[in-house]
């Protein structure tokens, strides 16, 4: 984090990544990187001529089985029973098929925030982690997913008990997280939809906007406000240092950079995403990780279900 507080203290634009655990952080100068593109909200640092990307699809996915799910998600609600969590992001591993290279899915997706590696993992993020800007900081965390061809869709996931519940909960969080590294901490859109491409299908994504004001020598110091808000509330849970500790035992594998966060100090302001809708190279195969937010409400069919069907690649075919 030194090396990032550096880089912002002296105007040096520069591309960071950091894992979810922050034990693993890549600061790099914009000028110097190699083998690595990126898209963070229009800004980019590669040029490419959209090839034929019709056959820009996921052919198999091999999740974990039912049960292994299961038993994960009981031992989460026994958790949230006993008090020691409320909202859990739980998540797994499916090694996936495509005739695509990690390159060709990084071109052909279609995504707000993009990242290629160094042909390591491929990330086609919908969800902003922070944003600085006039020395004001926000963050947009997103809860709540439906199919919006469904009637009345945008009625339906707004009225929704659960995702009311779960949304706050992560809200709340993250007005807590900001107030650790800003002040004048306030929700200014509560609960607003965005329209998203999840393969062949229209999601309408639920999001929230958070802000608060940040000193004004908040450069100075970008390495330790990153560390006091990592990891990011929405992929974690609530309260978080106990819900990450519960993670770890019951996930049983590595997330790695997944659900980390990259983003982009320009010289002046800093914008960021959250490493989601992710797929890495692990020896010779593909994995794709995904997974939700569960509370007490949840449902287990429907969870593994949803985290199924996050594991695909918005491209710029459809």
């Amino acid at each position: 984090m030194d090396k990032i507080s550096s880089l912002a203290r002296k105007g040096i634009p520069f591309l960071f990544v950091i894992d979810f655990e922050a034990k693993k952080i890549f600061a790099q100068s914009l000028e110097t990187l190699e083998n690595i593109y990126f898209q963070i909200d229009g800004y980019k640092n590669y040029k490419y001529d959209q090839k034929n990307c019709k056959n820009a699809f996921i052919k198999q996915k091999f999740p974990v089985s039912f049960e292994r799910y299961q038993k994960a998600f009981f031992e989460v609600q026994e958790e949230i029973k006993k008090g020691n969590t409320y909202l859990l992001n739980l998540t797994f591993p499916t090694k996936i098929e495509t005739d695509l290279s990690l390159k060709e899915i990084f071109f052909c997706s279609k995504a707000k925030f993009k990242l290629f590696f160094k042909n390591k993992f491929v990330c086609f993020s919908p969800e902003r982690f922070i944003k600085i800007e006039n020395n004001t900081i926000k963050t947009y965390p997103m809860k709540g997913t439906i199919d919006a061809s469904l009637p009345n869709a945008a009625n339906l996931i707004l009225s929704n008990e659960k995702e009311m519940a779960e949304h706050i909960m992560v809200v709340d969080l993250l007005r807590n997280d900001l107030g650790m590294v800003a002040e004048k901490i306030k929700v200014k859109r509560f609960r607003y939809i965005d329209k998203i491409k999840a393969g062949k299908k229209e999601l309408l994504q639920v999001s929230s906007e958070i802000e608060g004001k940040l000193p004004k020598e908040w450069r100075e110091n970008l390495g330790e406000i990153l560390l006091k808000l990592l990891p990011a509330g929405s992929i974690s849970g609530t309260p978080k240092k106990r819900s990450i500790e519960i993670i770890k035992r019951v996930e049983n594998y590595d997330r790695g950079f997944f659900t980390g966060i990259f983003g982009i100090f320009d010289g002046k302001n800093l914008d960021s995403a959250v490493i989601i809708r992710y797929i890495e190279k692990k020896e010779s195969a593909l994995v794709y990780k995904s997974g939700g937010g569960i509370t007490i409400q949840s449902n287990v069919e429907d969870e593994y279900k949803e985290m199924i069907e996050k594991v695909y690649i918005p491209t710029l075919a459809i």
